[in-house]
């Protein structure tokens, strides 16, 4: 295309050297170079050139040092404001996103406990197995990679140490052969998943009821994935415990501890098959000893002097034990607190787990293996579950039980338990209840706005 007013092309500089705006031509550059200073002039050194080397001279060659913005970088006002950004760490790399599974129906019925709010539920998880979620949190933050060579195979490497004495991972290890899962099913379809752990080495197994109760057919998993069928030997529903034995000599039985000598703070670990993922361990502390608890289980409510924990816990832990920082069985991990429906929750660990004293459960499981049943220590009353406290109202008496024998009355309030406050009904339920038959107790009741304590010998109810 030509300019029309001065007959010019101003595309000129595309096809030829009539472009007004071409920079000048280039110098001829006379210097002699030093040899070697960049390739071009090695070159021609070394094959013997005299003529003069042309250097086009680059006619922005200052442009850089003369730039006004050349020092922008350095004098920009914001530079620093990474580093001074007082929201610079809040956006470090993001926090993985929650994610959330729904419980698989399971046996136990929810129990509130309080304005609907918190609800404790027994522990058994359906068949769930495999069907667990996994997710990753997507990271857009800026990443670092590091590589490191990995070693040629067969080459030397040090050896894993084994856990020190007394850490997780030591008692983990130790207890891990004794506990096991146990799957129930109920001819129909339906049954769900469970632990326990063994007590002796010929084969018996403590668990809960609530795992057992319902099922014919009981399978027992071993840590090393070999199954055996298992024979229900006795339960308990009052105490939500229960004896199977697999036809199996030799096994490794845990060590029982004392329960009756935990505090507040003491160390516990959790094993188990929670949702079905057999061996796994979680950690925490004793959260609060003597905790009133009622669970629903197969046959009647269970009623637990329990010991709180901040372990993880869920549906699947049920039977499974409770261990200290040595390794020694302190409970059962039987039921959790959990967000009852009008806050939208569902079963699972907020850390708030319970777990049946081995004190009481290591009788129960004596008298089950030794008769088939097992023995639950009562004083011979009914009880007002409505009565608002504090304390426990009688509103009948066992004909010729221990209550009768020493004199209660219908009406009576007992208010103590052997010194101890009685909240209410369920609490003077499971104080006798972590007792024994023939145990002397003192009872103080208040009649007619006077109190008086009164002895009694613990009668028995068998199971």
């Amino acid at each position: 295309m030509t300019d029309q007013t001065s007959g010019t092309d101003p595309y000129a500089s595309v096809y030829g050297a009539h472009d007004p705006y071409a920079p000048p031509e280039p110098q001829v550059d006379t210097r002699v170079y030093p040899p070697y200073s960049d390739g071009w002039q090695a070159q021609a050194t070394e094959t013997g050139a005299t003529d003069s080397l042309s250097a086009p001279t680059d006619p922005y060659a200052g442009y850089a040092s003369s730039d006004p913005y050349a020092g922008y970088t350095a004098s920009d006002p914001y530079a620093g404001y990474a580093a001074s950004d007082p929201y610079a760490a809040y956006y470090g790399t993001p926090a993985p996103a929650p994610t959330y599974e729904k419980k698989k129906s399971g046996k136990g019925a929810l129990i509130a406990l309080g304005a609907g709010a918190v609800a404790v539920t027994a522990l058994v998880a359906g068949a769930v197995g495999g069907a667990v979620g996994y997710t990753a949190a997507r990271v857009t933050s800026p990443t670092t990679t590091t590589t490191v060579a990995a070693p040629a195979i067969g080459s030397s490497l040090e050896p894993i140490s084994p856990p020190a004495a007394g850490s997780i991972a030591a008692v983990a290890a130790a207890v891990q052969p004794s506990v096991v899962q146990i799957n129930v099913r109920d001819g129909n379809g339906g049954g769900g998943t469970g632990s326990g752990f063994i007590i002796r080495d010929d084969g018996y197994i403590l668990t809960n009821n609530h795992v057992t109760a319902g099922g014919n057919n009981i399978t027992v998993t071993f840590s090393d994935g070999t199954t055996e069928d298992a024979k229900l030997i006795g339960s308990n529903a009052g105490y939500d415990l229960a004896v199977v034995k697999v036809n199996r000599t030799g096994l490794p039985a845990v060590t029982l501890g004392n329960s009756g000598e935990l505090e507040v703070g003491d160390t516990t670990i959790a094993i188990g098959s929670p949702l079905g993922l057999q061996g796994t361990v979680t950690s925490g502390i004793v959260s609060a000893l003597n905790r009133p608890v009622t669970a629903g289980g197969e046959g009647e409510m269970s009623f637990i002097n329990a010991i709180q924990t901040d372990a993880a816990i869920n549906p699947g832990n049920s039977g499974g034990p409770l261990v200290d920082g040595n390794g020694a069985v302190i409970g059962i991990n039987s039921a959790i607190a959990s967000m009852g429906q009008s806050f939208g929750g569902t079963a699972g660990s907020i850390g708030l787990g319970f777990a049946i004293p081995i004190d009481t459960a290591s009788r129960i499981a004596s008298e089950i293996i030794a008769t088939g049943s097992s023995s639950t220590p009562i004083i011979g009353v009914s009880l007002a579950m409505d009565f608002p406290g504090p304390g426990a109202e009688v509103t009948a008496l066992t004909e010729g039980g221990p209550a009768t024998a020493a004199g209660l009355r219908v009406g009576d309030v007992i208010t103590k338990l052997n010194g101890n406050l009685v909240m209410d009904a369920t609490d003077l339920i499971v104080d006798v209840r972590s007792l024994a038959p023939g145990d002397t107790v003192i009872v103080t009741v208040e009649r007619n706005g006077q109190e008086s304590d009164i002895e009694l010998v613990l009668g028995s109810m068998q199971n």
